[in-house]
């Protein structure tokens, strides 16, 4: 393939209800996807991160300048554009995984379109249909919690995850168990939200049988967090710590982690993202798939990667209607508690042109005419 040009869509889609965690309140998702059009075919991905660098240091803004000024010109430097050929061009560029990850995913995208295969097939896909859990955020009070909660376990939903902080941690776990029951598959999101003097407190956690409990501790401290997974007996899970599969071996190796939640744009793709699987996988140590509030165009390549063995417990991988009233795809359904993984050409959809054309806010081209 030739890299014949590169458009950024940026997009903003209200949420059906505002999205609360440790670091911030969301009320939109404002992103942008990325166009990419090559001899062959056209290919979509979704930028993950947000506006601001509150969540990670990624943002848009500085995203975009990184994708046009450094990532798209040595990819169309390229004799022949391959997603095999793109990660080994793109390496001196420090860092910015989530920007190399949406040039890899609609390059990935268009690649898979030219060839006719789905995204599950390539990257080895063992299932046509995933289990979906939903995460919870942070509510004014537990009334308010225990009613999104059940809304969410009549609606199909097979596992469910609290958002916590310092002030908001056993008090709804307890309640959610109380109302529920210790069936629930239940874990709980710190993000980064605590020290390793919490230890003691984040002990108290223990009676509540949790599945796990997502990265309680400052991002890329493993050391700090195997010595709290030495004094609590709820798994920690690393989720923003891990930037590839070499940090995962030596977060299993250390014992920091018991459990890896894998999100392909923090990786830097869906090629790393399958390695991070590998090794978790050849560990022994259980993997799930986490979520950004993806669109459709996020959601879709996500199921796939769902779809491999090692993915044992069910991901953030929720419906289309959990965080937006209309979507920019056709929407992802609940189906007995599971969604559909793509089996059409490349990421499995695409947007539909009437509703990216109302939730367009600005169009660039970066590369070409």
């Amino acid at each position: 393939m030739k890299l014949e040009r590169v458009e950024i869509v940026h997009i903003a889609l209200p949420l059906v209800t505002p999205f609360r965690t440790s670091f911030g309140t969301m009320t939109t998702k404002d992103t942008f996807l990325l166009h990419v059009v090559t001899d062959a075919a056209e290919g979509w991905s979704e930028f993950a991160a947000d506006p601001e660098p509150l969540y990670c240091s990624e943002f848009v803004a500085g995203a975009e300048i990184v994708l046009r000024d450094f990532l798209l010109p040595r990819a169309a430097a390229l004799p022949e554009l391959t997603v095999a050929a793109l990660a080994p061009a793109l390496a001196k560029i420090k860092g910015h995984e989530l920007a190399k990850a949406a040039l890899e995913t609609a390059v990935l995208d268009a690649e898979l379109r030219a060839y006719g295969m789905p995204l599950a097939t390539y990257l080895g896909a063992v299932r046509d249909r995933v289990p979906a859990g939903v995460s919870v955020g942070i509510k004014e009070s537990l009334g308010e919690l225990l009613d999104d909660v059940g809304r969410y376990l009549d609606e199909g939903y097979v596992r469910i995850k609290l958002k916590i902080e310092p002030g908001w941690d056993l008090a709804p776990v307890r309640a959610v168990r109380e109302r529920f029951g210790d069936r629930l598959p239940l874990q709980a999101d710190a993000n980064t939200a605590y020290t390793l003097a919490d230890a003691e407190h984040l002990g108290l956690l223990d009676e509540f049988g949790l599945l796990l409990i997502e990265e309680p501790l400052e991002e890329n401290n493993l050391h700090a967090h195997a010595r709290l997974q030495r004094r609590i007996a709820t798994p920690v899970c690393l989720d923003e710590s891990l930037h590839s599969a070499r940090d995962t071996a030596s977060a299993i190796a250390m014992d920091a982690c018991r459990v890896v939640n894998v999100k392909p744009a923090r990786v830097g793709g869906y090629l790393e993202a399958r390695r991070v699987h590998d090794v978790a996988h050849a560990h022994g140590v259980p993997v799930w798939c986490g979520g950004m509030l993806e669109t459709g165009i996020g959601r879709a390549p996500n199921l796939a990667l769902a779809a491999l063995p090692g993915f044992t417990l069910p991901g953030d991988t929720s419906a289309s209607g959990r965080y937006f009233a209309e979507d920019i795809t056709e929407p992802f359904v609940l189906e007995d508690g599971h969604l559909r993984v793509p089996r059409t050409p490349g990421i499995g959809t695409e947007p539909l042109p009437d509703a990216l054309r109302r939730f367009t806010t600005a169009r660039r081209v970066l590369h070409g005419a």
